[in-house]
């Protein structure tokens, strides 16, 4: 299961040059400031946009090759895409919309598998109603059915909670999670929304001014400094995957264990061994030189400065080497000055919140059963 592509593309004062692949199934965001050329690469990739050269080949597929001629047609590319506003059929039920894809897949779903997509989406009871009377989060959850059941090889999912409240992208937030750990194929999310790309996203490909800034797994590029500005500041901070070492009922508390500690969080619902990617914001990570006693955070972990970027105002980021773990941290400058931060210092960070994702895996990789 693998997308390439390489596009070069000329807007006169934009210009698009990238490359990148992906080998695996699930999520890659593609993520970056607006004008990054977000947009414009995944039209190229579903055959809305031609560029000036490039190539696009899927699982081994060419859609695109400019130097041999080749330009498939988007009818022929094979690939699910799901539009910032869902765009189905306003006069057919939504049982029709889902069936439109189906009767256009190569190899079509068996009723079994339509069933089972029914109920990966939750959108069995709306089957009878047409667009007009669904949510927004309701609409964009038919889009995905009707976009997986047209048997694509890869989905392209462009914004496709930017026109939802804040409401109805929690609604439809776990469908996407589900629809992640168990759809077995790649799926570009395009997404100027930080906390959607760490929530969702395995890897991420980090676009700016037309051309690739980095490229690699959601904890590596989040934890990098040098890309703070691209990543926003407010969200910016370390994606963690942990393992649900223990559970402690009587407190209604769960101990995640990472590579160099261990993290105690409020009790969550998965079973000891389960996998759960935990997010720490670096405005949530406080810095001393000694263990404080009599404090209320439950989360103190010995670190080491691996890396201080100062910012042009008042604050730094620094970057916090938890065994083979990173973490960082945002304070002022003057505490950076107070405090005499410098790369290879042992020093104590104090976790203030951790942000929990509902996904849970077993520890085979497998989602749980129920």
């Amino acid at each position: 299961m693998s997308l390439e592509v390489a596009l070069r593309h000329d807007f006169g004062p934009f210009g698009l040059d990238i490359a990148f692949s992906v080998d695996r199934p699930g999520i890659t965001a593609l993520f970056g400031p607006s004008g990054s050329g977000k947009s414009t690469t995944i039209s190229a990739i579903a055959g809305l946009l031609r560029p000036d050269a490039g190539r696009i080949v899927v699982n081994g597929r060419v859609l695109l090759d400019t130097e041999r001629g080749i330009v498939l047609p988007p009818r022929r590319r094979r690939l699910g895409y799901v539009f910032q506003d869902a765009r189905l059929f306003p006069h057919l039920s939504v049982r029709s919309n889902l069936l439109f894809g189906w009767k256009r897949a190569g190899r079509p779903a068996s009723r079994a598998e339509i069933d089972h997509l029914v109920e990966l989406l939750g959108i069995g009871a709306l089957l009878g109603r047409r667009p007009g009377m669904l949510s927004g989060g309701e609409r964009q959850r038919v889009a995905l059915g009707r976009a997986l059941l047209t048997a694509p090889e890869a989905v392209l999912l462009d914004e496709p909670l930017s026109a939802l409240d804040h409401a109805r992208k929690q609604e439809i937030m776990p469908y996407l999670e589900r629809l992640r750990d168990e759809a077995r194929m790649p799926m570009l999310y395009v997404s100027h929304a930080i906390d959607e790309v760490t929530r969702l996203a395995d890897h991420m490909i980090l676009l700016d001014g037309g051309r690739v800034a980095a490229a690699g797994s959601v904890s590596e590029v989040m934890a990098r400094l040098d890309l703070f500005p691209l990543t926003g500041r407010f969200e910016a901070g370390a994606v963690l995957e942990t393992v649900v070492g223990r559970h402690d009922p009587a407190d209604a508390l769960s101990e995640l264990e990472f590579a160099g500690g261990s993290l105690v969080v409020p009790l969550v619902d998965a079973p000891p061994g389960a996998r759960i990617r935990a997010r720490v914001r670096a405005r949530d990570v406080m810095l001393a030189l000694h263990e404080p006693r009599d404090i209320s955070a439950n989360n103190i972990l010995q670190v080491e400065v691996a890396g201080i970027r100062l910012d042009e105002g008042a604050f730094a980021d620094v970057q916090l080497a938890c065994g083979a773990t990173r973490l960082v941290a945002r304070v002022t400058r003057r505490s950076v000055e107070r405090l005499g931060l410098r790369p290879g210092l042992r020093i104590v960070a104090i976790i203030k919140a951790v942000t929990v994702d509902r996904r849970s895996l077993s520890p085979m990789g497998e989602p749980p059963a129920g």
